[in-house]
């Protein structure tokens, strides 16, 4: 209900019951809407319904109050994250610029893991540490389940939000990637496998201060191609044969 709306309840609270003078109080766009709002005004209320109707209004009002002040604090306590996170804006624009990884979930990401990349021996341990590696369960020569361990759960949280964000991108590596694994894996399998590579880029970022390079949606059947040729045209050498591989226009 807008501001014509609220003046109509707040005057059958006090007593208003005529639906003309009722409709008189609307405002805006409504007030070529007279004859309808008549109709609808048109009713029978009691004492105890002016009651109950404004304990409800109260209530509203009670709400509007508190959400403003939420709003303060929320407010307050941005500009607080911003003042504490000042000295790493340079690791927050690097991480930024991965697809799918916003603002805060940058800042979740850099105060899990820190922006010094050497207490992690390679991007592989730091995957691990976070709980999205796969696990190694294999018993008598046979794989069976291998689930990801729990590791840090902030951080794979922000991570998973942040590749089901990529999954929705256009035209991006981790876009492709994650549709190419959810073909044949399901959905959610390919999200822990793009929260993986997210985590991975941010771990090489941070190491070489360098941002994000978009490889685009055909990165990674292009590889593919190349490494299908450069095996067939082993193959044929290995067999005695030279081999001149020429595109076909």
């Amino acid at each position: 209900l807008g501001k014509s709306g609220r003046a109509m309840l707040e005057a059958m609270i006090q007593g208003e019951n005529s639906s003309e003078a009722l409709s008189e109080l609307a405002r805006g766009r409504l007030k070529s809407k007279k004859a309808n709002l008549q109709r609808a005004l048109h009713g029978l209320m009691g004492d105890h319904q002016r009651m109950m109707l404004a304990a409800q209004l109260r209530h509203i009002d009670y709400l509007d109050e508190e959400i403003t002040r939420l709003d303060e604090e929320i407010t307050r306590l941005d500009e607080e994250v911003q003042r504490r996170m000042a000295p790493f804006e340079e690791d927050l624009e690097l991480i930024d610029t991965i697809p799918g990884v916003g603002r805060r979930t940058a800042e979740q990401i850099l105060a899990e893991i820190g922006t010094d990349m050497d207490q992690f021996p390679s991007a592989a341990h730091l995957c691990s540490w976070a709980g999205l590696a796969p696990g190694n369960n294999e018993s008598a020569g046979k794989r069976k389940s291998g689930k990801t361990r729990k590791g840090n759960q902030k951080l794979r949280t922000a991570l998973v939000e942040a590749a089901r964000a990529a999954a929705r991108t256009k035209q991006t590596y981790l876009s492709a990637q994650h549709h190419r694994i959810a073909a044949r894996r399901g959905s959610s399998r390919a999200t822990i496998a793009v929260a993986h590579s997210i985590l991975s880029m941010v771990y090489y970022m941070l190491k070489r201060r360098h941002p994000y390079i978009e490889l685009g949606p055909t990165y990674y059947e292009t590889r593919k191609k190349d490494a299908v040729v450069r095996q067939a045209i082993r193959k044929l050498e290995s067999l005695g044969l030279e081999v001149m591989v020429h595109p076909v226009a």
